[in-house]
């Protein structure tokens, strides 16, 4: 993807934050030279991952099968003092976020605003397979029971939870335009807990042909030489036995 493309992206995203009412921190908006003359106090930001992130989970597909969130917070798996993550997203019309599901982390996931949001759940077995039973999962703290593939949609409000081991994919009803979509979890991890279907990369190749608009959490460590190399990590597949 060229970093041109992100960058429209990106302004489309920060836009659709303010058109929603949804305020981001300060460094949310700072350039590649903000970044380097206070990098040396963003130790946080850069071991939680925190910022920006996208990806079209190497499908160079992004409108259709692609994501854009911005993690707000969230705590370091080797410092347990802080067990809580929380990141907003973007998620368009008919815009796929693929079958996945985490080994560690349990989330909500929360409509916060725009269009409605729906998902597909399924149940996986110890090998790591869908599976065609029904799916139990809490929808706003109500349980609810639901057949394997089947959509749930979230309206504005609504939230449900997601634990171990249960595979989603999600993305924006059409017609209704895009979502304000929220997370609130356990300490997240992307580079080790996302076990998708598919073998996917959970990060973009970019062809560097202009300066970044702003910095993805992929480039913390290519432009700052901060932060843990994440530009091919968190790719998909089975855990390692």
């Amino acid at each position: 993807m060229k970093r041109s493309t992100i960058n429209g992206y990106l302004k489309e995203a920060r836009s659709f934050f303010e058109d929603q009412n949804f305020a981001l921190p300060p460094w949310a908006d700072w350039t590649l030279d903000d970044w380097k003359n206070s990098k040396e106090d963003c130790r946080a930001i850069f071991e939680g991952g925190l910022g920006w992130d996208l990806t079209d989970f190497g499908l160079e597909d992004y409108e259709n099968r692609g994501l854009m969130l911005f993690t707000i917070r969230n705590g370091n798996p080797r410092e347990p003092q802080k067990i809580y993550a929380e990141k907003i997203m973007v998620v368009g019309e008919d815009q796929v976020t693929l079958q996945h599901f985490h080994w560690d982390k349990t989330e909500d996931i929360i409509n916060r605003g725009g269009g409605n949001l729906v998902l597909e759940l399924w149940n996986s077995d110890a090998r790591e397979e869908l599976m065609d039973t029904p799916v139990k999962v809490m929808v706003d703290g109500i349980p609810r029971t639901v057949s394997a593939g089947e959509s749930i949609i979230l309206k504005n409000g609504e939230s449900i939870t997601l634990t171990t081991g249960m595979y989603h994919r999600f993305y924006g009803e059409k017609g209704r335009g895009r979502v304000l979509t929220g997370e609130v979890s356990k300490t997240n991890d992307d580079a080790t807990d996302n076990r998708f279907y598919d073998t996917l990369k959970r990060f973009p190749a970019i062809e560097e042909d202009e300066e970044p608009w702003r910095l993805l959490v992929s480039d913390y460590a290519v432009f700052l030489n901060s932060g843990p190399d994440v530009a091919e990590s968190g790719a998909a597949g089975k855990k390692s036995e």
